[in-house]
């Protein structure tokens, strides 16, 4: 990998359904006894190495390593803003990742010092990942719920993992009305870190960003939309007490329980430009309405 970002993809990325190994198809009996036939998602390790040392195993369905190894990495403090990343190393037979640095790395006594999170899937948060939020301003962006609306409808009627096997979490980068990046995980920190991964390697600044996740409105997700710059963070699902607490330390706008006309911001209310009339927003058809992906 050549030294500043790497050239920009195609966007939008959106979930891959043809890819042959994120899911599989699996036969088993219904409510009847009649034999069925349903897809489930995969799910295999990956171990990340950051130059000589292991760092951690993510369970995960397999697809962007090279961002999730980034965006995990990145959200732990363990590359800086402008850290020069010389290689990225894949292998699928040894289900390993290993990111090559230019500076020499040491992180022993920061793996020993970890917090399991309630997120599913390996959730880890390092026990000084908070410091990263001293001093953090994000920026005064507006946020209009008529964007909101749109991306809700977007996102939910978007062909994805989720709708085609359930279990999974998906987590989308958004500019305005419009889904940029749109990742699925079997833990929405691997799907979150995934995007973190892609603005670290392309250089995409979160400034002008809404980050939309399926998942819980947890302390873990606001710390690392937080950390990447983000000032708006939007869910169909519900909120924790530490993660609305942290957001109003930092100035995050936090939007949850996105569900047809209705939502609740808790965070960074000022943010919001009320231009849409919610008694004109279509209602959610039933086969578009999602769940929370298992509550987590």
């Amino acid at each position: 990998m050549p030294e500043g970002p790497a050239p920009m993809p195609d966007l939008p990325i959106l979930p891959d359904l043809a890819n042959p190994r994120l899911t599989r198809r699996v036969t088993g009996t219904d409510q009847t006894g009649a034999e069925t036939e349903i897809a489930v998602v995969e799910e295999r390790p990956l171990t990340i190495y950051l130059n000589r040392q292991e760092i951690v195993t993510a369970m995960t369905i397999g697809d962007y390593p090279d961002y999730l190894a980034l965006g995990f990495l990145r959200n732990q403090g363990m590359l800086a803003p402008d850290e020069v990343v010389t290689g990225i190393d894949h292998d699928e037979e040894t289900e390993t990742i290993v990111v090559r640095t230019a500076r020499e790395t040491s992180y022993e006594e920061k793996v020993q010092k970890k917090t399991r999170t309630s997120g599913c899937a390996v959730g880890t948060v390092f026990g000084d990942m908070m410091e990263g939020l001293e001093g953090l301003a994000l920026p005064d962006t507006e946020v209009r719920t008529s964007w909101l609306y749109a991306l809700a409808r977007k996102i939910n009627t978007t062909p994805s993992l989720y709708l085609e096997a359930g279990a999974i979490h998906g987590t989308v980068l958004c500019r305005r009305d419009e889904p940029l990046v749109y990742m699925e995980d079997v833990g929405r920190h691997n799907a979150v870190d995934k995007i973190a991964g892609f603005m670290f390697r392309h250089g995409v600044a979160g400034d002008d960003k809404i980050l939309y996740t399926t998942g819980r409105l947890t302390s873990e997700m606001v710390i690392k939309t937080a950390l990447m710059g983000i000032p708006a963070l939007a869910s169909r699902s519900g909120f924790t007490a530490w993660g609305v607490e942290l957001a109003r330390q930092v100035g995050l706008t936090l939007i949850g329980r996105m569900r047809g006309q209705r939502f609740v911001c808790l965070s960074g209310e000022t943010r919001l430009v009320r231009d849409a009339d919610p008694a004109e927003v279509p209602a959610e058809e039933a086969r578009h309405r999602r769940k929370g992906a298992g509550g987590d």
